[in-house]
């Protein structure tokens, strides 16, 4: 199974300073999602507003120490809200409501920790979980960059600059499909020697909305097992991953390649004849799938 982590959600940690010169805190959210900020005291439901959401969220729930956010839809780069969260005492907090930027730090949030005293002990309790969690995303990073160092990863680097011609693969098949979110795809299935690939080309024609991949699964068939998605029972395999972007914008093209070796065909049973892969885009939904034929790999 393969995870596209670049639209992960988060929880992270702000400090809010009396200081003038501060700017408003970012809060990132993204389309049909809740965002919660935490708050270190109860909230002024009558005095907490977000100026022009009508039409984009969901209405402000202000609730005890927390407040939510819900857009409705997946934001525009340059959308911003200005969200004044009043507390129990008075005091006025200032927030930049936004779409998620192209930068790390800029995923959605699913929980913002709000702190006005930075030297508390909850606050220095939550900046040491947050620390390490950092770390730990950092070794799984350097984990995944070793596993994903292989020779199949490069073959599919190789795929998704359409230089075809530099390796062994031959076409065998090619479809076209078109998704109820506006893609329209373009399914081609290579043989090779020990290797099977996929390349999946999507043409973003949604006039507002960024399309992106969330997840990619690849996984075997069982004899006399409806052969339509989703595949829910069959033993998940190992296979190679590239795209050429993060994210498809409206109007754009991207591609997608899988290669898969020979060895995803063995079970502890024995050879099976079919593997199933499956596309998922990042709301979740199932855009297209592909049955692999074990005679694609050529001995």
């Amino acid at each position: 199974m393969a995870v596209a982590r670049d639209r992960d959600l988060r929880v992270r940690n702000v400090h809010i300073r009396d200081n003038p010169k501060d700017e408003a805190e970012q809060v990132y959210v993204t389309g049909r999602v809740t965002t919660v900020l935490r708050l270190q005291q109860p909230c002024d439901p009558a005095r907490t507003k977000m100026l022009g959401w009508e039409g984009r969220f969901e209405p402000l729930e202000c609730v005890g120490k927390r407040v939510l956010l819900e857009p409705l839809q997946d934001l525009q780069p340059e959308d911003r809200f200005l969200l004044l969260v009043t507390l129990a005492d008075g005091k006025e907090l200032p927030f930049t409501v936004t779409s998620i930027g192209k930068k790390e730090w800029e995923r959605p949030d699913q929980q913002v920790n709000v702190f006005l005293e930075p030297e508390s002990r909850d606050a220095l309790q939550e900046e040491l979980k947050a620390t390490r969690q950092r770390e730990e995303e950092l070794m799984e990073s350097v984990y995944r960059h070793r596993r994903e160092d292989t020779a199949d990863h490069a073959l599919a680097r190789i795929l998704t600059t359409g230089a075809i011609h530099q390796t062994s693969f031959v076409e065998r098949r090619k479809r076209l499909v078109k998704t109820e979110d506006g893609a329209k795809m373009i399914v081609r299935i290579f043989e090779g020697n020990q290797k099977a690939a996929v390349v999946l080309t999507v043409t973003n024609r949604h006039p507002s909305k960024s399309w992106s991949l969330a997840e990619v699964r690849l996984r075997t068939t069982r004899p006399g097992e409806d052969q339509r998605a989703p595949f829910l029972f069959g033993e998940d395999k190992p296979f190679a991953l590239r795209t050429d972007r993060n994210e498809i914008a409206p109007g754009q093209t991207g591609i997608i390649a899988v290669v898969v070796d020979r060895s995803a065909f063995r079970t502890n049973a024995g050879f099976v004849n079919t593997l199933a892969l499956e596309f998922y885009r990042q709301d979740g939904f199932l855009d297209t799938y592909v049955l692999l034929d074990r005679r694609l790999v050529r001995e």
